[in-house]
């Protein structure tokens, strides 16, 4: 991997080269990972304690809460450090270590969102045979397919970034190692890599945008034939999931399935898939479902009480 690289490290640009507003961002996103951690963790407890939280939909939610946390410890603390910091360095292997990180956690994250828009599918349009179809072994196989899905497309975008020679510069106008920002700085021409990264990452993001809009509009064609009771339950175990669609789809979309022009335009983007949309996560899929909420003031109470007979 070095054999083909004179440079040993890389070093950041990062989101802002100003110290004022580098200290700003420092205790910004601080907080922000502290929410990420913290909100996602606390999903992640709910849902292994409530026996009352035990369908496919919480299965799912809860590897999404555990996915979240490890794509933004990818990034974040290594981004909340280097605003401390003037030389923003990283070595090549704990680069390469990065991008892998990035794209096996992002993209598995994409499967699973993909896999809990079928089950909704299911849910709403085949409720009779529900618990048939969606077993937890079938929930189980959808979830391990779903990591090794991630993992190909992770060492398929590693592996081609890592045969190309770097040679300097080694500056990256970015705040994580990612496939764009390294093929600007090889040393040959990257036009037959850039387009098999791009191929790589739309044909994942096209085929699971396709599947998801298609539950979606199975599910809207059996609502009609249901009450407004029936309509408006429906519609809210969806919205959540709908909501975190369009915030990590969107962004991930916009830099992953086009040639990257201008990197300073796609980090500032990138804040949203890696920091903003993981935080998130936990307040949406908390704020509109009551059982969740629910479990979570039993599993309070069940700790305080606990606490209290001490």
């Amino acid at each position: 991997m070095e054999n083909a690289s004179s440079v040993k490290e890389f070093i950041f640009l990062g989101l802002s080269e100003n110290q004022r507003v580098q200290k700003v961002y420092f205790v910004m996103f601080l907080f922000f990972y502290m929410v990420i951690v913290a909100g996602n963790l606390l999903i992640v407890i709910t849902v292994i304690s409530s026996q009352r939280l035990n369908s496919p939909m919480y299965f799912f939610l809860c590897y999404l809460s555990f996915v979240d946390i490890c794509y933004s410890s990818v990034t974040a603390p290594k981004m909340i450090a280097d605003f401390l910091v003037e030389n923003k360095t990283i070595s090549f292997v704990g680069c390469i270590a990065q991008l892998f990180g990035v794209h096996f956690f992002g993209c598995t994250e994409i499967f699973i969102l993909t896999v809990m828009a079928y089950d909704r599918c299911i849910a709403i349009c085949r409720p009779l045979h529900y618990t048939t179809v969606m077993t937890r072994r079938v929930c189980s196989w959808m979830v391990i397919v779903s990591w090794v899905g991630g993992f190909i497309h992770s060492i398929v975008q590693t592996l081609l970034t890592t045969q190309l020679p770097f040679c300097g510069p080694n500056k990256i106008d970015h705040y994580f190692c990612d496939v764009h920002p390294l093929l600007q700085l090889a040393c040959t021409d990257t036009y037959v890599v850039g387009i098999i990264v791009v191929a790589n990452s739309g044909m994942i993001t096209l085929s699971c945008f396709i599947i998801l809009v298609t539950s979606y509009v199975v599910i809207l064609i059996t609502l009609k034939s249901q009450t407004s009771e029936g309509r408006y339950k429906a519609l809210s175990t969806c919205g959540s999931h709908i909501t975190v669609v369009i915030l990590f789809f969107g962004p991930c979309t916009f830099i992953y399935i086009r040639p990257s022009s201008n990197l300073s335009e796609d980090k500032s983007v990138a804040v949203f898939y890696t920091v903003i949309t993981p935080m998130l996560n936990p307040l949406i899929y908390t704020l509109r479902n009551e059982e969740v909420k629910s479990a979570m003031r039993k599993l309070w109470s069940r700790k305080v009480g606990s606490e209290n007979g001490k």
